[in-house]
């Protein structure tokens, strides 16, 4: 597990067009999830990303090859759903948090998620938030599993669809 740096914006691209599509639902349109991809996870995406102040990303590695990576974003909702939904102050978004589809199983997960807590725990947040589509029942099993309770929805635009998404939050010092 490591912080990542601007040399890792190609392999973080490599990473999230791997992983997005395995959280989208089933029935989304191929088209829809490559115009995401293309307009936010690519590598010059991922070099904006990693010059922002505001932004922790982390890579996981596993027999020397990219396992899985979290986005933290240490600033405020600008959601209103999600304003409403986390009450504790400061907060921190886990924006992205994907595992490759190899490594499912194997423990990169826990072992990212207890350096993405980290993370946001050192950075002084009361309070770790995300937000994931509300039929993906893995990802769901995996947050609640890690701590994360459901505290509200919210929309997510993924083509010309809204998705319903949990908002989730995990307690990490009392406000």
């Amino acid at each position: 597990m490591r912080r990542a740096g601007a040399a890792d914006a190609a392999v973080l691209h490599e990473v999230a067009a791997t992983t997005f599509p395995l959280a989208c639902p089933p029935d989304s349109k191929s088209e829809d999830i490559e115009a995401f991809i293309a307009a936010h996870l690519t590598a010059d995406a991922f070099a904006r990303y990693l010059a922002d102040p505001a932004r922790t990303l982390l890579i996981a590695e596993f027999a020397g090859e990219p396992a899985g990576y979290a986005m933290l974003i240490a600033e405020e909702p600008h959601d209103p759903d999600v304003m409403a939904a986390v009450i504790r102050r400061p907060t921190v978004e886990l924006s992205k948090f994907y595992v490759m589809p190899g490594q499912h199983g194997r423990g990169v997960a826990q072992v990212l998620m207890t350096a993405t807590v980290g993370e946001a725990a050192h950075s002084g947040a009361a309070s770790l938030w995300l937000g994931v589509n509300n039929q993906n029942e893995r990802a769901n099993r995996f947050y609640e599993k890690s701590g994360f309770v459901t505290v509200g929805t919210k929309r997510f635009r993924l083509g010309e669809r809204w998705e319903s998404d949990f908002v989730r939050e995990l307690v990490l010092a009392d406000s």
